[in-house]
């Protein structure tokens, strides 16, 4: 029930003060790179990483270039503060309870629909499109999105959880990180193709029903397994 309370009275946004000379403080110069970061965001979305120009950036910014290479040494340093901002806001929360669940299906169920989620934000599907259309002419942007390491963070979280579950003899594997690989695609794979064009995209119901089904077919292989010997060259 929510309770009502007496209005306060309406305190004024206070602007941060400029540094004596003119000079910009610290909270509007955070302020300046966001914006700045803003603005390459959609551009590169919009028109892909070679179209884009420091110049096009600094224009619908509105700043001039030198303000721009104050802040950034060139177009590969803006990309890659896209690519950090953009992947932590795709990060769950520090608290987020991740592995609280009373099972592993329960388990893996959660942690395959916060991926899940992740995976198909504007934002996540913009991104994974622009490295599909453009990595072939500028290699070195899949090697930026590898930097910041998200996908081994998940692969370890999920390599973790599988060989806890192996030590107590509950599941059959040889080896926890080709498997949590294997979950980590199996939950994205598909629906983020579908989500660029490539298929028609899921529902939120299609999405979740997809979750339960990749953990449904994930453990029944896992607790099955049977390790083949591999030939030797």
């Amino acid at each position: 029930m929510a309770l009502t309370r007496a209005r306060a009275p309406a305190k004024r946004t206070r602007r941060p003060k400029r540094s004596l000379g003119g000079r910009p403080s610290k909270a509007e110069a955070e302020q300046l790179a966001e914006r700045i970061i803003d603005t390459a965001a959609e551009l590169f979305f919009e028109l892909g990483y070679g179209a884009t120009t420091v110049e096009a950036v600094a224009q619908r910014a509105g700043i001039s270039k030198r303000t721009f290479y104050h802040r950034f040494d060139d177009k590969s340093a803006l990309f890659s503060a896209v690519v950090h901002r953009t992947i932590e806001r795709l990060r769950p929360p520090a608290t987020a309870p991740l592995l609280d669940a009373p099972n592993l299906q329960a388990l893996l169920l959660g942690l395959a629909n916060v991926i899940l989620r992740a995976a198909m934000t504007p934002h996540a599907i913009a991104l994974n499109r622009l490295l599909v259309a453009e990595s072939g002419r500028f290699p070195d942007l899949a090697a930026v999105v590898a930097r910041e390491g998200a996908t081994e963070e998940a692969i370890r979280l999920i390599a973790g959880v599988l060989e806890r579950e192996r030590r107590a003899g509950k599941l059959k594997l040889d080896n926890p990180v080709f498997a949590a690989q294997q979950f980590l695609y199996m939950v994205i794979a598909v629906p983020q193709r579908r989500a660029m064009g490539l298929g028609v995209p899921m529902t939120a119901a299609e999405a979740d029903a997809w979750a339960q089904d990749v953990v449904n077919l994930f453990l029944n292989g896992c607790r099955g397994w049977e390790a083949t010997k591999r030939k030797s060259r």
